[in-house]
């Protein structure tokens, strides 16, 4: 593939206050990072300025006026960097969450996806952001992705995904209480889920993946003695899925599933409730993980990590999860960019 085929992927620096700035500058001064994408960071250029230092790693790029001039560019091997002004230094409080700088990422991500609407970006690959922050800032949603959802119109079924390598993992829930777990669980829910998963890692480059549905309660419910929503609404609902030709497995206790897909017989797994599956999947790799926000028009990837507060400022993050986040990018808006 050419630099002039090549998808053009938007970076954000994340929250203010946290390691994404140096995540950012830690990511471009990797060896062939352009080879891939034609990338824009939007962001300040204080801020860039400041992750570059504290990463301790300077990096050129090419400024745009717009996102309208990404894809034209005639040196695509240096990343474009489109300056907006959205924070200034004395509202920046390192390592505290603050409106300012939910304020800032929210602005920063509505330019990215405005970018995609019109054609100028095939993907969003963005910094850690905090929740707190952005609904000090007027996020008026539960998380970024029903916030995505709503700006895109988006109406059919959407979630994140958390990936680990080869392995992905999708929820019926998220971030609710968990006591609503049970009561949002439907046939019509898991099916979607499922669905979605299959196909997305289709995009991804997965020909063919296997997929597992975890089952709700302790023991896969024990037959019923120890819970029903496996009989009346899991098991049905992977019936559905098998019908309509997807191949999937399950239900699967959620304790020993992730054994399975760890020595390689599923490429996902779709689980009923936030921790079921963040709990494995971050203890099997944090510093590598990467969540998809699956569901929406466009790919949107970020490190499954977050802002990490307490190292913010301090030179010591680890770059990988926000590498990984940015090939699957790459990959998915190449998909996109020629489907």
């Amino acid at each position: 593939m050419n630099l002039q085929q090549n998808p053009v992927v938007a970076l954000t620096l994340g929250d203010a206050a946290g390691i994404g700035p140096e995540l950012i500058a830690r990511l471009l001064s990797q060896p062939g990072i352009t080879d891939n994408a034609n990338i824009v960071l939007i962001g300040d250029p204080w801020l860039w300025q400041d992750g570059q230092s504290t990463a301790g790693q300077p990096v050129a790029t090419q400024a745009v006026a717009s996102l309208a001039d990404v894809r034209s560019r005639a040196d695509q091997c240096l990343p474009a960097f489109l300056a907006v002004d959205t924070i200034q230094p004395a509202d920046v409080q390192r390592s505290q969450a603050q409106a300012a700088c939910g304020t800032a990422v929210l602005k920063v991500l509505d330019m990215c996806m405005d970018g995609t609407k019109r054609g100028e970006v095939d993907a969003i690959c963005f910094a850690p952001l905090n929740k707190q922050a952005m609904k000090l800032g007027g996020l008026k949603h539960e998380d970024e992705l029903h916030h995505f959802a709503e700006y895109l119109g988006v109406t059919g079924y959407f979630c994140e995904f958390n990936t680990l390598g080869d392995l992905w993992t999708s929820r019926v829930s998220s971030h609710i209480p968990l006591k609503d777990a049970a009561s949002v669980l439907s046939q019509e829910r898991i099916v979607d889920a499922a669905r979605l998963i299959y196909q997305s890692l289709q995009a991804s480059g997965t020909a063919h993946p296997k997929v597992a549905i975890a089952a709700f309660n302790p023991h896969g419910g024990d037959g019923g003695v120890c819970g029903r929503e496996e009989i009346d609404i899991i098991v049905p609902a992977i019936e559905a899925l098998r019908a309509s030709g997807f191949p999937v497995d399950g239900p699967f206790p959620a304790d020993t599933i992730f054994l399975k897909a760890r020595d390689g017989q599923y490429q996902a797994i779709v689980t009923m409730y936030h921790d079921q599956g963040q709990i494995a999947i971050k203890l099997m790799g944090f510093s590598k993980g990467v969540t998809v926000q699956g569901g929406l028009p466009i790919p949107i990837t970020t490190p499954a990590h977050g802002t990490a507060y307490d190292i913010a400022g301090q030179g010591v993050a680890d770059v990988n999860a926000t590498l990984n986040a940015f090939r699957i990018a790459c990959r998915m808006g190449a998909a996109r960019l020629h489907s």
